[in-house]
């Protein structure tokens, strides 16, 4: 736990085995954390730091991430091929696990909360699941060679998609289903788009760097070097910030989106996913 107005560590909480990525609830009150080898998903009090549940989903679970309304949360299972769908209402399972596309890593759901975008590694595609009824619709959408992550930008236009074989970003209208490129560089993990929608930062794992390029006509405007192996990014609520986590690095990187230079960085012991609190 790291506070952001110090950029410091004030806390550590015990988790299953593996923690991978996070995801908190819209309200602030709780973070969501997926841990790879124990199959589960640990449920943080974020008022307290204490563990108030945990979930068994599937297989190596990865990516994670919570509805606009905080109701829901999907979790991609990695090993088994499927998502599963937590209420937080009780933190119980519905239903049975939706089966998408070979080894789904990260997914996303629309800003508007209907669709989850799910990448699926081996398939080089997105399954698309409409919330209303947790069912695939539609064909997969193709990708670049091992898409890793999804986000949206904030006008549910378009979603971003890092191809980690490809080293390119798939610039995916949600609208029709075209898509374009975008080259990045080196092994994307994951991107992220800033809060007032107008760039995206695609994180370089084999080039330790971060990629920035607008969303408008998806022309690259710099190249930001982090520390080693980066994999995650995320911003501050009102997107003057940057947090991405080197993951061989030990650390993680505090840009400041305004002149998209690092500003700081914080020592954390192999850090993975990252999200940050909106909430009080």
């Amino acid at each position: 736990m790291i506070e952001t107005a110090t950029n410091t560590v004030i806390d550590t909480v015990i988790v299953g085995t593996g923690p991978i990525m996070a995801a908190i609830t819209p309200d602030g009150s709780r973070a969501y954390v997926t841990n790879y080898f124990s199959g589960s998903v640990s449920v943080i009090a974020l008022a307290t730091n204490t563990i108030i549940g945990t979930v068994t989903v599937g297989t190596s679970p990865y990516g994670i991430a919570v509805t606009p309304n905080g109701n829901f949360v999907y979790v991609s299972n990695s090993g088994s091929n499927s998502v599963s769908v937590i209420r937080t209402s009780d933190n119980t399972l519905v239903g049975s696990p939706i089966t998408v596309g070979a080894t789904p890593y990260g997914l996303g759901i629309t800003p508007d909360g209907i669709r989850v975008y799910v990448a699926n590694y081996a398939s080089n595609n997105l399954s698309v699941i409409q919330t209303s009824n947790n069912t695939v619709i539609g064909s997969p959408i193709a990708t670049g060679t091992g898409p890793f992550g999804v986000a949206f930008r904030p006008d549910n236009a378009f979603a971003y998609v890092p191809n980690y074989g490809s080293g390119t970003v798939s610039v995916i209208n949600v609208a029709t289903g075209a898509a374009t490129t975008v080259t990045v560089g080196n092994q994307p993990y994951m991107v992220g788009v800033r809060p007032d929608g107008q760039f995206a930062y695609a994180v370089n794992a084999g080039t330790s760097n971060v990629r920035v390029f607008s969303t408008a006509n998806n022309a690259v405007a710099t190249t930001i070097t982090v520390g080693s192996s980066p994999h995650d990014v995320a911003f501050s609520p009102g997107g003057k910030f940057a947090y991405v986590t080197s993951l061989a690095g030990n650390t993680v990187s505090v840009i400041s989106t305004a002149s998209n230079t690092v500003k700081g960085t914080i020592t954390v012991p192999t850090p993975w996913g990252v999200a940050v609190r909106a909430g009080p």
